[in-house]
C-alpha cells in the first residue's frame, strides 16, 4: 500500500472561538483560539500552555503552545 498524503480533517473549532480546556495541566481554563493546525489536530488557546522563550532582541517572551484538539470543549463559536 502506498503512502497517500493525509487530508486535513474539517474541525468544528475555528480561530476566534471560545473554548474550555477539559484535560491536562491547564484543565478548567477558558480562552479564545489563537491558531488551529488541522493536519496535526492541535490548537493554540490564549493563556493556556504558556511557555517562556528568550530572544536576544526582545528578551523574555511569554508564548502560548499548541495543545491537542481533543483536550478542549467548544463553548461558543
Amino acid at each position: 500500500m502506498m503512502n497517500m498524503p493525509t487530508k486535513p480533517i474539517k474541525l468544528k473549532i475555528r480561530k476566534g472561538a471560545n473554548v474550555e480546556v477539559i484535560a491536562g495541566q491547564d484543565k478548567g481554563k477558558k480562552g479564545s483560539v489563537l491558531a488551529v493546525d488541522p493536519k496535526n489536530l492541535k490548537i493554540k488557546v490564549q493563556g493556556v500552555k504558556v511557555m517562556t522563550h528568550f530572544d536576544k532582541k526582545d528578551g523574555l517572551k511569554q508564548l502560548e503552545g499548541f495543545i491537542d484538539y481533543s483536550n478542549v470543549r467548544l463553548l461558543e463559536a
